[in-house]
C-alpha cells in the first residue's frame, strides 16, 4: 500500500468513531428521546446506514487502488471520491431533513445527489483502473 493510501485508510478509520456516536443517537431517536417526524427518522436511518456502508466500500477501495495503473488526477478519484460520498451522502440525508416537524426533504437534497455523482464516479474510476491494469 502506498503512502497516501495508507495515509487516508488510517482518516477513514478514525471517522467510525462519528458513525458510532451517530448509532448512539439513532438509539436515542428510536426510544422516543429526540422528538421526528417518520420522514426525518427515516431519513436518520438512511443517512447513519449509508456512513456506515461506505466508508467500509472505501477502505476496501484503498486496498485495490494501488494494483491500478492510474495516475495523476484519475488515481486521485479512484482514492478520494468514495471517502467524499461517504460525507456527502450521509450529511445530503441529514442536512435535507432538519429543522423541526419536516415531512419532506429542504433545498439541502441537493448534497445528497452529489454525493451519489461522487460514488458513482469513484467505483466506475476504479473499475476501469482496474480492469486495464
Amino acid at each position: 500500500m502506498t503512502e497516501a493510501s495508507r495515509i487516508i485508510a488510517g482518516v477513514v478509520l478514525l471517522t467510525i468513531v462519528t458513525i458510532q456516536f451517530g448509532g448512539y443517537f439513532m438509539t436515542k431517536i428510536v426510544r422516543g428521546q429526540v422528538p421526528m417526524t417518520e420522514f426525518q427518522k427515516s431519513f436518520a436511518r438512511a443517512g447513519h446506514a449509508h456512513a456506515g456502508v461506505l466508508v467500509i466500500l472505501s477502505l476496501v477501495g484503498l486496498l485495490y487502488v494501488d494494483q491500478t495503473s492510474l495516475t495523476g488526477f484519475w488515481l486521485w478519484i479512484a482514492r478520494l471520491a468514495v471517502p467524499v460520498a461517504a460525507i456527502l451522502m450521509s450529511g445530503g440525508f441529514f442536512a435535507s431533513s432538519a429543522g423541526k416537524d419536516r415531512t419532506a426533504p429542504n433545498q439541502f437534497l441537493w448534497i445528497l445527489w452529489l454525493g451519489a455523482v461522487s460514488l458513482a464516479v469513484g467505483v466506475v474510476t476504479l473499475g476501469l483502473g482496474l480492469i486495464v491494469a
